[in-house]
């Protein structure tokens, strides 16, 4: 297949197990480097029991700053079948996991797709992306998935040229965001456990306080019944090691700042992660654990 499933619009040939010229690096069938119940997601996606986590292989926008590059750069995972796919489901749901959570999807939207016509689980599919997706993409997803965990990395184009290369991001993460939110426009809980909705997640990164107010600001006007999650979770990783503005956790004045200013507001339907999560320990490893 010629692939242009991603804005990267690579045209890629992308068969079965061979990828020419993309940019994910990946081919047509899922690689996946773990699947497990995983407990650090946002309290509404891993309840007590955990979430059902597969991570893919691969990636489309290659952050620079990104912690889990051994999977997304330098693509470590097992190339499995969508019939492999469809058991994994089937395993973490009989594990007891709350929700099916897809990790950087995108590249293999049709797998999934037809994994999911092979066996839906009773539990939601909950699809967990970087906001960097066509229009099109999403709108093959809607039915299949039950809650769209998004993240909104950037609003200011340098930033997102400098740190994805992706110079166009902001826009293309609003069409996503509000495609995803017209698809699950409500939130829907049970014992605590989200059923359906979006979440929306923005990191916090050095230097970048205004930049969190103004998505904040945007994503509690335009999508006012999803969740906003703001993670203080960075760490200079990966390519940001050799990068002056970034090489270095937020401090806690610039977590105050914006913690503050989103309490002020009185908007109720938000997380926040405590400024001790920046740790290596909360990093997975991928070590192929149950594929």
């Amino acid at each position: 297949m010629l692939c242009n499933q991603c804005p990267r619009q690579c045209n890629a040939t992308r068969t079965a197990t061979e990828n020419i010229g993309g940019i994910c690096g990946m081919p047509n069938m899922p690689m996946v480097a773990r699947a497990d119940l995983h407990f650090w997601e946002e309290p509404s996606i891993s309840g007590t029991n955990g979430s059902g986590t597969i991570f893919f292989s691969g990636c489309s926008l290659h952050c620079v700053f990104c912690q889990n590059s051994d999977i997304s750069t330098i693509n470590k995972g097992k190339l499995i079948t969508i019939e492999g796919l469809s058991n994994i489901f089937k395993k973490l749901e009989h594990k007891g996991a709350h929700n099916i959570n897809l990790v950087t999807p995108t590249h293999f939207v049709d797998s999934i797709i037809c994994a999911l016509d092979l066996y839906r689980p009773s539990i939601p599919i909950v699809y967990n992306s970087s906001g960097y997706e066509t229009i099109d993409t999403l709108k093959r997803l809607e039915g299949y998935v039950d809650i769209f965990l998004m993240d909104f990395k950037y609003i200011n184009s340098e930033k997102s040229k400098i740190y994805s290369n992706a110079i166009e991001y902001p826009k293309i993460c609003k069409d996503a965001l509000l495609e995803v939110y017209r698809q699950q426009p409500q939130c829907v809980f049970e014992n605590g456990i989200m059923k359906k909705g979006v979440i929306v997640r923005h990191l916090l990164m050095p230097q970048s306080t205004m930049d969190a107010i103004q998505i904040f600001d945007w994503v509690r006007e335009y999508l006012p019944n999803s969740f906003f999650s703001i993670m203080s979770q960075y760490m200079p990783l990966f390519k940001a090691t050799n990068m002056k503005i970034i090489n270095r956790k937020i401090t806690e004045r610039e977590y105050n700042k914006v913690v503050s200013y989103i309490f002020n507001t009185g908007f109720q339907n938000c997380y926040v992660q405590e400024l001790s999560s920046a740790k290596k320990d909360f990093i997975p490893d991928f070590d192929f654990t149950g594929i």
